[in-house]
């Protein structure tokens, strides 16, 4: 972060000091939330969370070297304190994002959004200093934290929007005003909170509309190939660049294909040239991802040749979406267990069956461990099933459904289509699953696992990868 003193701060935050001796000290180091991160000049910020209360830990972390801390209450070490503390952070990171003037970039979506902000990032830092969220740190607290991380060396700042509402985003884009929105979808996730899509598009389209005008250099990337985000070009002001496969996206990817490790490749068109992309992610869904982060490196002045070796040559940044590691005895585990939508699971389970052509030669299997896709409301039955008949209609060799009734949905849409023998089966937690995935795994099987953070599926993979020798590739490297 900038360097600020503590009386700049408890004037941006409307803070009153307390137990400081000198307002002048300054704050030079992060700003965190978690005292174990705390580096000499911190700022300790203090929530009372629902398992922990950060003021417990102010005074160890003013003794790990903080400067002072963010409160609600006095807390007996430097402090200022505050009547909210989360609408302190916020007003901190507006501040000190204004004072920079660094090219914000923001983006949001129903599906895709941590993949395509690690691929921004991996294209912008070869243009520039870049800051990025790690993981998904999209909501009012998470995203401050991101913005507080750049300083005056900082060229780009990628900030990753999520919301449970609509006027989230609005607030969002309100602390770190962005020049850049990125629009991806509007797909299914959430929608039993926000109650139709119709819902979720009008909040999603809050960041375009908080964009600056095209005048004012404000620039709208929207998803040509999806018709919600397609018609946000009448919610904004700012100039609009269309990403897709349509014919008259402005980036547009064509001769799509997937390598015989189910990794996509395409031709890369632009305003300015095309050039050839062989990416190492895995799954056709990647390419749109991809299409957002070429359109939004346009915009900062990369050229198409420079686009299309960093996309090339970019992985995966944030943990357990989509990675891929091969063990020691040729079984592929790859770990999709972070998050799951009917459109991500979708996705998942294709980028599964490409990459199962490779084991085949050696008798190799597909298998999909799949758990709960929540917050679904009244759709989810009818999204299990579907997701459960996809399975069969892809002729995905082995469907484990883990966990209760959600999971038994899924089992049954593959029962109902057609899988009436040992294809598919309903077990009900994730130790159960690890037993049979132990007793029936071969050489060649590649294992697909994938459900909502809530279910913790990544137990699943992490058991399978704990098995023996330590596997050969890992994250996105080509096996």
């Amino acid at each position: 972060m900038i360097s600020l003193t503590l009386a700049e701060i408890a004037s941006i935050t409307g803070g009153q000091p307390h137990d400081i001796p000198d307002l002048e000290l300054q704050v030079t180091g992060p700003v965190v939330q978690d005292s174990r991160q705390v580096r000499p000049g911190s700022l300790f910020v203090a929530f009372a969370g629902e398992r922990a209360d950060g003021h417990d830990f102010a005074a160890g972390a003013v003794a790990a070297g903080a400067t002072a801390v963010l409160a609600a209450r006095p807390v007996g070490v430097p402090a200022i304190v505050v009547d909210d503390v989360t609408a302190a952070l916020g007003a901190l990171a507006r501040a000190v994002v204004g004072r920079l003037g660094t090219n914000a970039v923001a983006l949001t979506g129903s599906a895709g959004k941590t993949s395509t902000k690690d691929l921004i990032a991996q294209l912008l830092r070869r243009n520039g200093p870049t800051v990025w969220p790690e993981g998904n740190l999209n909501n009012e607290i998470g995203l401050p934290l991101t913005a507080l991380r750049a300083d005056e060396s900082t060229r780009h700042l990628v900030l990753e929007m999520g919301a449970r509402g609509v006027g989230h985003i609005r607030y969002l884009a309100a602390l770190t005003p962005p020049r850049i929105g990125v629009v991806l979808n509007v797909g299914s996730a959430h929608i039993g909170e926000f109650g139709g899509r119709d819902q979720i598009a009008l909040a999603k389209g809050e960041l375009v509309e908080a964009l600056p005008s095209a005048e004012e250099g404000g620039v709208a990337v929207l998803n040509a190939d999806d018709s919600y985000v397609r018609a946000m070009v009448h919610r904004t002001k700012a100039r609009t660049v269309l990403f897709g496969e349509a014919p008259e996206a402005d980036i547009r990817a064509e001769n799509v294909r997937l390598t015989a490790l189910g990794q996509p490749a395409f031709t890369l068109h632009t305003p300015s040239g095309c050039s050839e992309v062989t990416m190492r992610l895995y799954g056709e869904h990647h390419v749109s991802n991809a299409l957002a982060a070429a359109a939004v490196a346009h915009e900062s002045g990369m050229s198409v040749d420079e686009i299309a070796t960093a996309l090339s040559e970019a992985g995966t940044l944030s943990r357990w979406r989509m990675e891929v590691t091969e063990r020691a005895d040729g079984v592929t585990v790859v770990n999709d267990a972070y998050n799951a939508n009917p459109e991500s699971m979708r996705a998942a389970l294709r980028a599964l069956v490409a990459m199962g052509e490779a084991g085949k030669a050696r008798g190799g299997r597909t298998w999909a461990v799949l758990g709960e896709m929540a917050e679904l409301g009244e759709d989810a039955l009818a999204e299990h099933d579907a997701v459960g008949r996809l399975a069969v209609r892809l002729n995905v060799s082995k469907l484990v459904a883990v966990g209760g009734r959600e999971a038994a949905w899924l089992q049954m849409g593959a029962y109902n289509e057609g899988s009436w023998g040992e294809e598919s089966v309903h077990v009900s937690d994730t130790r159960a699953a690890v037993d049979l995935l132990r007793s029936e795994l071969r050489p060649g099987d590649v294992v697909l696992v994938k459900a909502s953070r809530s279910v913790g599926l990544e137990r699943v993979a992490a058991a399978l990868l704990d098995e023996g020798v330590q596997g050969a590739e890992s994250g996105s490297a080509t096996r």
